[in-house]
């Protein structure tokens, strides 16, 4: 006979909280919790394994939709495992994305700080370079920064 598990102490091995679980269950990452006669959850030892799979997948950033793709994977294993790679390569190229935007802004605000160290620094704000080019659109201050001379590049 499987364990009957209460919410907490499922949420505790688990590493969640109880209203995470609740959530879960109400989307169906997880299936609907056996039910005492006075309505308490109780769940078995793979609901443990299930959350801790769930929250791997989401430390990796795999969205709820990405997440609920990989669960249906696992609860067919017969499916190709193709398919689980291409979900995680997806991933992979969706993650780079948002690097390359993380670089630029980088690269943006590293130049913002570098203006304002070079050009007005201890002066008014009103005349900080930062607050100037933060007021210009961002296709003209992109084509002003292509012909600065990049003092704070990496």
């Amino acid at each position: 006979m499987n364990a009957r598990l209460s919410i907490g102490f499922v949420a505790r091995q688990a590493g969640c909280t109880v209203p995470t679980i609740r959530y879960y269950e109400d989307i169906g990452l997880l299936q609907p919790a056996d039910r005492t006669e006075a309505g308490q959850r109780q769940f078995d030892e793979g609901t443990i394994r299930r959350l801790a799979f769930i929250r791997r997948c989401r430390d990796f950033g795999f969205s709820i939709d990405q997440v609920r793709e990989l669960v249906g994977l696992v609860d067919e294993p017969d499916r190709p495992c193709a398919e689980v790679r291409d979900i995680a390569a997806l991933h992979l190229f969706e993650v780079r994305r948002k690097l390359d935007e993380l670089k630029a802004l980088e690269a943006s605000l590293c130049a913002f700080v570098c203006s304002c160290e070079s050009a007005c620094v201890g002066g008014p704000a009103v005349d900080c370079t930062i607050l100037e080019n933060l007021a210009i659109p961002a296709d003209q201050a992109q084509r002003a920064r292509q012909g600065g001379d990049g003092c704070c590049a990496s």
